[in-house]
């Protein structure tokens, strides 16, 4: 269990704290998570209902991710050392256990959802040219692109598979659905690379695919799974969302403001892959135009850095803006949450919209 439990780390700062791009991404939340969130909110009490549950999920992926080629073993073992919070298991598990039991139907589609995750993180990691991933060094850092696409391949068609062993056709296609808006999310955000024209509809349109779908899938299925009916089912899939969404604007800001020991990935990617992000995105709309175009030319450059870029984010207030937009659709997710009777699996439903907005990685 020592693999899935991480702390988070750090307190959140208070409003008296001074300003610093560091702080900024904490000094604004919106209510009614402002109460709960003075007390950090840590990932073992998110975990603790489901953790029998996570950890034969866990069991599942190391036996699976495992090869007799000792080439393929070095590479599988890479993909078992990217060990993330595990938070779409975990909205698949919870969501089944406030709608019903679990079964080994949830339990594979669970670990099927996080393979189809890490193959979309070594895949971005190409896209990226990215050097780092959970303080791990990337599978193209290492091997190159073709070895890591080539990862990203077996990763995904073994999920599949894994999944078949739900027994579910639906559960097949949910996941199969989810893939393919992932990939399109993707194709969509490097179309519009270098677009610095993107409004902030487009960009959640990229992010609710590219992000919040594979959370909203491991909630639907989680419901699904248990028997709840289809309303009761699109409203978990809707929870799911709402914080996939705020859990990437939050992923977007700490690019810019995190600390790389905590983020444990390499820092200002948007900005060096020209990717428009909300806080760019709302920099830009609110600069005369003066700012506006030496913004954009600075961005369109290529060579930009954080360093270059925060003064014009910091005096449009861009950073704290997205903050709290990112609060409003964590506090959908929580009111929705509180709605649920009570019970430890819907307690920790609504912890983890804290969550999302006390981490710092």
């Amino acid at each position: 269990m020592s693999q899935i439990i991480q702390r988070s780390t750090g307190p959140s700062p208070t409003n008296s704290d001074p300003v610093s791009p560091q702080q900024a991404v904490g000094n604004s939340i919106s209510e009614p998570i402002r109460a709960s969130i003075q007390t950090p909110v840590l990932l073992e009490s998110i975990y603790e209902p489901i953790k029998q549950e996570l950890i034969q999920v866990e069991a599942i992926l190391h036996r699976e991710l495992t090869s007799d080629a000792p080439w393929v073993e070095q590479l599988l073992e890479h993909s078992r050392l990217l060990v993330g919070k595990r938070m779409r298991p975990v909205f698949l598990l919870l969501s089944g256990s406030n709608c019903g039991e679990i079964t080994e139907a949830h339990l594979h589609c669970a670990a099927s959802l996080e393979m189809i995750h890490t193959a979309t993180l070594i895949h971005d990691d190409v896209l990226d040219e990215a050097d780092t991933r959970h303080h791990v060094p990337t599978a193209n850092s290492r091997w190159g692109n073709k070895v890591s696409v080539l990862l990203g391949d077996y990763l995904f068609t073994h999920a599949f598979h894994l999944a078949s062993f739900s027994g579910s056709t639906a559960a097949m296609r949910i996941l199969a659905v989810a893939s393919n808006r992932v990939c399109a999310g993707e194709m969509r955000q490097n179309a519009w690379v270098g677009n610095f024209d993107l409004t902030e509809d487009e960009y959640l349109m990229i992010i609710s695919e590219k992000t919040a779908e594979l959370c909203s899938c491991g909630c639907r299925l989680g419901a699904l799974l248990s028997g709840a009916d289809e309303t009761t089912v699109a409203r978990f899939e809707m929870y799911g969302r709402n914080l996939g969404i705020a859990f990437q604007i939050i992923d977007d800001i700490l690019d810019l403001v995190g600390q790389p020991t905590n983020v444990g990935k390499t820092l200002g990617t948007d900005i060096t892959n020209k990717k428009p992000t909300l806080p760019v995105i709302h920099s830009l709309a609110n600069l005369d135009d003066a700012r506006r175009n030496k913004l954009k030319a600075l961005l369109a450059s290529g060579e930009a850095s954080v360093e270059d870029v925060m003064p014009f984010l910091l005096s449009t207030d861009s950073i704290v803006y997205s903050r709290d937009f990112a609060a409003a659709y964590a506090n959908k997710a929580a009111e929705f949450a509180n709605e649920l009777p009570t019970n430890k699996f819907s307690t920790a439903l609504e912890n983890v919209a804290n969550f999302v907005l006390e981490r710092s990685h």
